[in-house]
């Protein structure tokens, strides 16, 4: 039985301030993942199935290093010494559709055993394929919004300078989420990024909704983010030309202070 698990229906807004103005409005749908329950879903769901084909699904080698997503998880926590955030993990992503899936950032909720949220990590995709993680502990979760910050560092778009800073404004997963990310470079906000949704509980009535209000969302998410760069080449703002990512770095959790405010 899926317990933990559920929808959040809502939208993506991306707000561009610098050098010209931009933004896009896009609906979209996540899934809410306890992990602990991943092995159950196939049983538990005839439309979202887990490390195999169907009509929604989740695959370990979507995230992390590409076995299991658990496993992962627990090892970045391990090596951060916030072991003790790993009793519960809830994973926010878009599920593939119809074996198709790009999820620009997923988002790892970590609670203690007491139930209280010691980290979040962030799960980076590039359209280049690439990956890149940002582990951050949560020092005062009795606030509604969580406040962190880090450095980035990982190339996203060629529009936007890697010298940046990100600060994260989270809703815990509720009735509500929302994930905020203010991008900063030396001369203050670049572009702001949110995604906030309502939650719906996750069963199999509510995907055949998800397959109807929202069909082939994931490749839309592809498809937008190549029409928005295009729009955004012809405003004649910058072009960052891609540097990959080095082997070395690849799949590392990084760890950087969190500025979460009493």
């Amino acid at each position: 039985m899926i317990v933990n698990s559920s929808i959040y229906r809502g939208a993506v807004i991306h707000e561009r301030k610098r050098p010209q103005h931009h933004r896009l409005n896009y609906k979209v749908f996540s899934l809410l993942l306890d992990l602990d329950e991943l092995a159950k879903i196939s049983g538990a769901s005839k439309m979202l199935s887990y490390n195999r084909w169907g009509l929604f699904s989740v695959f370990d080698k979507d995230h992390g290093d590409g076995n299991s997503i658990r496993d992962w998880v627990n090892l970045q926590l391990q090596k951060k010494s916030l072991a003790d955030c790993g009793d519960k993990i809830l994973m926010l992503c878009y599920p593939r559709i119809f074996g198709y899936v790009f999820n620009p950032l997923t988002v790892f909720f970590c609670y203690r055993k007491n139930g209280t949220l010691g980290a979040i990590l962030y799960e980076v995709h590039n359209t280049f394929k690439e990956r890149h993680c940002y582990l951050l502990p949560v020092n005062y979760n009795e606030k509604p919004i969580i406040k962190q910050v880090c450095e980035k560092e990982f190339y996203v778009s060629p529009f936007v300078p890697e010298n940046c800073t990100y600060n994260f404004r989270i809703q815990a997963p509720g009735e509500k989420v929302s994930v905020v990310i203010r991008e900063e470079d030396s001369q203050g906000l670049l572009l702001a990024a949110t995604f906030s949704g309502k939650r719906t509980p996750l069963n199999d009535s509510a995907l055949v909704k998800m397959a109807l209000c929202y069909p082939l969302m994931t490749l839309k998410v592809m498809v937008g983010i190549h029409i928005e760069a295009f729009k955004l080449f012809l405003k004649r703002v910058p072009f960052i030309a891609h540097k990959p990512k080095s082997e070395s770095a690849s799949n590392e959790a990084r760890s950087f202070k969190s500025l979460n405010q009493k």
